[in-house]
């Protein structure tokens, strides 16, 4: 048997939410159709923020409701920064939210103005008011900050000593301004799987160094649940000066098939959705096989 990976797509979160021009909310939803045409189970299709922090995300309610309705059977979460954000995606029927938090003190009050205390003190109360919801902690900053720089393991396992007392089962271990090293990357999760091993570790990795495939592949070597991807390459962390681009789905998928290991994704079907969301998103798509194709379409 193959060898499978988890393959999550965030690219209807974290790839639009950079993009300045409205994307229709009838793009978006075609584009959906496609990643889930393609056979990828896991999609991260919106956040629930404010509209005025993150415009593109004004339709997240709409969007949820239309691919809750359309595929039950596919796995939807949301990225949700506070307890009202989580409030709001449970009133739209998702059952699985992702929580950020920064290992870096300064990142963490740069990106939601708040210090490490009062974030987890938030995330006690959201765990403790949808005891229903399934939570995932975003562990943001957990190989470098822009501020602090290198994150020592010693603050990530300390971070993840907060998380385990409040009951958290899944966390995915983001570099988020692509600054993590194969080396960091390999230690650090085998390190967190050694500590941690009641804990699901899942990987999020940007390409601003040109890292992203090879990072996200020693993460997946080290027996990671997850990897999440964005279609196209696109994306970034908005707050997070230089992080743009994240780790492509369709590269990783190609690379993934070509070395023997299983997706369940048909790779021909995502790259045409990729051309696609090229064609109609105005944003930086940074992925190598839709800059060097130009006959796989939507059909």
């Amino acid at each position: 048997m193959k060898k499978q990976v988890c393959i999550s797509e965030i690219g209807p979160r974290d790839g639009f939410q950079n993009v300045e021009e409205f994307i229709p909310t009838e793009v978006k939803l075609r584009i959906i159709d496609g990643i889930i045409a393609s056979g990828v189970k896991r999609v991260q299709i919106t956040s629930f923020v404010s509209p005025k922090a993150i415009p593109q995300m004004q339709d997240a309610g709409e969007v949820v409701t239309e691919c809750l309705h359309k595929y039950p059977d596919t796995s939807f979460y949301a990225l949700v920064p506070n307890l009202r954000g989580a409030e709001n995606a449970a009133k739209h029927g998702l059952k699985e939210v992702s929580a950020v938090i920064s290992v870096s003190e300064s990142h963490n009050m740069a990106n939601v103005k708040k210090t490490l205390d009062e974030s987890f003190a938030q995330l006690k109360e959201m765990i403790d008011s949808f005891p229903q919801m399934h939570i995932i902690l975003d562990a943001a900053t957990a190989f470098g900050c822009p501020v602090q720089g290198i994150t020592p393991y010693e603050s990530l396992k300390s971070y993840m000593e907060r998380a385990r007392v409040l009951g958290i089962d899944s966390c995915t271990v983001c570099d988020t301004i692509g600054a993590a090293s194969p080396n960091q990357v390999r230690e650090y999760f085998t390190q967190l799987r050694k500590d941690f091993p009641e804990i699901a570790f899942g990987a999020h990795i940007h390409d601003t160094r040109n890292m992203g495939m090879f990072n996200t592949f020693v993460a997946v070597e080290c027996g990671v649940s997850h990897v999440e991807v964005a279609l196209g390459g696109l994306g970034g962390c908005p707050f997070a000066q230089g992080a743009s681009g994240n780790t492509s789905t369709e590269d990783f998928v190609y690379m993934l098939h070509d070395m023997g290991w299983g997706t369940g994704i048909d790779f021909d079907k995502l790259l045409a959705t990729a051309m696609y969301a090229k064609e109609h998103v105005q944003g930086n798509f940074s992925g190598h096989h839709i800059n060097i194709t130009r006959n796989h379409r939507v059909q």
